[in-house]
């Protein structure tokens, strides 16, 4: 697995997942630990879904941006977390060439996907609260599915558009990973072909994917956070504010995170600390969109104890 002569990435040889290292004694701990994220995130997403389909009153734009948000996110742990909870209890780290790269289409997919559903949902809010007299006729329910399916067909493209670039790579030494899932970036660090199309197409991308996303939600709630300072009383405003912290908090990170991963460039300390970004989008934030997005929200509560 680890060595081999020079091949591609649809070789019949596999790729060893370094993960989260291979301490023995802690492999049971690490296994505990997510899986009992990984099964809180699934619930806690799911349940976030069946309310919004099952229950009429919360059939508004409001909560149908989280209920597809929740959707993702179940899919998105999926791609990850059963693998990585697999090596743990197994101890075989090793993934298949085409497992690893259908691992990475999906992730892909999902991340891209996320970092402009996350936009849509931050224009949401600013209509709603910096437009509220025009939000019904700005935000229809066209203007949403619009929105979502826009957000999913982008999410697509790039990573089939990434995807596509794996298997001209040529790998001919150590088939090691050194991350907990197939990610592009290490997968170019290991191969020994020409890679500066590869990374200029990565770089492009994860500004598109990355950057813009996030300068367009910083300004939606840059706007919010000022409509906010306009509200006369205190209660209102702390409590607006109290949302609004909560949404830009995990915004931020979500997107900061990325753009440490896929923006920056890669120097030594960085590649060390990739993983522990990559830890907090990959698993941290599914697990806390639910309560940040939906589970704070007293409808959502409401309609939860029925």
């Amino acid at each position: 697995v680890e060595k081999g002569g020079r091949d591609n990435g649809t070789s019949p040889l596999g790729f060893l997942l370094v993960g989260m290292g291979n301490v023995p004694t802690a492999q049971t701990v690490l296994f505990l630990l997510s899986l009992i994220i990984y099964l809180v995130t699934v619930v806690g997403n799911i349940l976030i879904v069946v309310l919004v389909v099952a229950e009429q009153h919360l059939h508004t734009p409001m909560y149908f941006f989280p209920g597809n948000l929740s959707s993702l996110e179940t899919f998105y742990s999926s791609a990850i977390l059963p693998r990585l909870l697999a090596s743990f209890l197994t101890g075989d780290r090793t993934i298949s060439a085409h497992g690893c790269v259908a691992q990475f289409y999906f992730f892909a997919a999902l991340e891209t996907t996320e970092c402009y559903l996350l936009a849509a949902m931050s224009y949401d809010r600013y209509l709603a609260v910096c437009q509220p007299l025009l939000y019904a006729s700005l935000m229809t329910w066209k203007v949403c599915l619009q929105l979502v399916a826009g957000s999913w067909l982008l999410g697509l493209l790039v990573s089939t558009v990434l995807t596509s670039l794996l298997p001209q790579l040529q790998f001919c030494g150590p088939r090691t990973i050194n991350h907990f899932f197939c990610d592009f970036t290490p997968l170019l660090e290991l191969a020994c072909s020409d890679t500066s199309m590869a990374t200029l197409v990565a770089f492009v991308f994860g500004f598109l994917d990355v950057v813009f996303p996030f300068l367009f939600a910083l300004a939606s709630y840059v706007c919010i956070i000022a409509a906010i300072l306009r509200i006369p009383s205190n209660v209102g405003r702390q409590k607006a504010f109290s949302t609004c912290s909560a949404h830009l908090t995990i915004v931020a990170a979500f997107y900061g995170s990325l753009f440490v991963v896929y923006v920056l460039p890669r120097t030594a300390p960085l590649r060390q600390l990739s993983k522990v970004f990559s830890f907090f989008y990959t698993v941290l934030t599914p697990l806390a969109n639910p309560l940040i997005y939906s589970l704070r929200n007293r409808e959502v509560r409401e309609a939860l104890r029925k």
